[in-house]
């Protein structure tokens, strides 16, 4: 039997309690192209210094993202803002749950310290789901935004954001900070989420994404899911329809890992070509933008493909 268990910080307390007494779940092997390179470059330690020296936490390290060598070496950090630890136990999710902190009142301009000093010209924030605050923290959110466009102006923001579930008015505060970027995350079919994301409600997600652009329709609007959960082909395409009928602009699809072997197993890896004939689809649909392939995740390669979102809202207008 495999225990979870956080070494780091506290070699005493299970990184996921909730899963501690689960049957492992075993995934099939890896095929060829899941492959990533160990992350050992001069730029990764410049950027996991900084980080660091900040006192910060980033969801590239605490999500295990396969992606962390190759964004950390450009100096692309998603910072994850309100503590490390997560107040719901998603079956995928590899961030820590438990109880979380109070909420630290310097991070917003420690963040945008961070930001100055990589040099950054677009940056991803994220968070942990905060359901025991009243506002989900949602005023730490645009307390950020606006803290980021005190020291660096010219630097793009995006937001990737929990649900905000039963939390009356937060949405509005994060959208009246006018992020460039509005994310929130479906992660996989709605067939799924008692299993998958057992703390959401998936037309709850798709009613938040349509209400930013009800907001503010300048704020561009984006989603992701990850396949190889057990979801049927024809879901996937019922879930591009329902994004694209709430405005959405942005859609990104990739391979479901595995964190340990007590969370959610890997029912399929599906092959690169399928990627690629669901990015053809969504386009067909309307969106504006799509990223779908084994490795896509929600803010990798996100400066560029914010250049790219703009310019097809410019030829879409046009």
């Amino acid at each position: 039997m495999v225990v979870i268990v956080d070494t780091i910080t506290n070699p005493l307390r299970p990184r996921h309690p909730e899963k501690v007494n689960r049957p492992d779940s075993a995934s099939p092997p890896k095929p060829d192209w899941i492959r990533v390179r160990a992350p050992n470059t001069r730029g990764y330690a410049d950027t996991r210094n900084i980080v660091r020296a900040n006192g910060l936490h980033t969801v590239c390290e605490e999500a295990g993202c396969p992606n962390i060598g190759e964004c950390w070496d450009k100096k692309h950090a998603t910072f994850m803002i309100m503590g490390d630890t997560c107040t719901r136990a998603c079956a995928f999710c590899n961030v820590k749950t438990g109880l979380p902190n109070a909420l630290d009142a310097a991070e917003p301009q420690n963040v945008a310290e961070a930001v100055a000093k990589l040099g950054l010209a677009h940056v991803v924030i994220t968070s942990v789901d905060r359901d025991d605050l009243a506002d989900g923290g949602a005023e730490h959110f645009a307390q950020t935004i606006r803290a980021i466009r005190a020291a660096c102006p010219s630097t793009t923001i995006e937001i990737l954001t929990p649900d905000f579930l039963r939390k009356e008015g937060a949405l509005e505060v994060v959208a009246a900070a006018r992020p460039d970027v509005f994310n929130h995350n479906l992660e996989t079919v709605p067939s799924r989420y008692l299993t998958v994301r057992p703390g959401a409600r998936y037309f709850h997600s798709i009613r938040l994404l349509q209400r930013v652009k009800e907001l503010d329709p300048t704020i561009f609007t984006k989603s992701g899911i990850m396949v190889g959960l057990g979801e049927e082909r024809h879901e996937v395409q019922q879930v591009m329809d329902d994004l694209r009928s709430a405005d959405v602009d942005f859609l990104t699809i990739g391979q479901y890992l595995q964190p340990t072997r007590k969370h959610h197993a890997v029912m399929r890896y599906v092959p690169p070509d399928e990627f690629s004939s669901y990015e053809k689809v969504a386009y067909t649909k309307g969106f504006l933008m799509v990223s779908a392939s084994p490795l896509t995740r929600s803010s990798h390669h996100a400066g560029e493909d914010f250049a790219r979102l703009k310019a097809a809202r410019a030829a879409h207008a046009r």
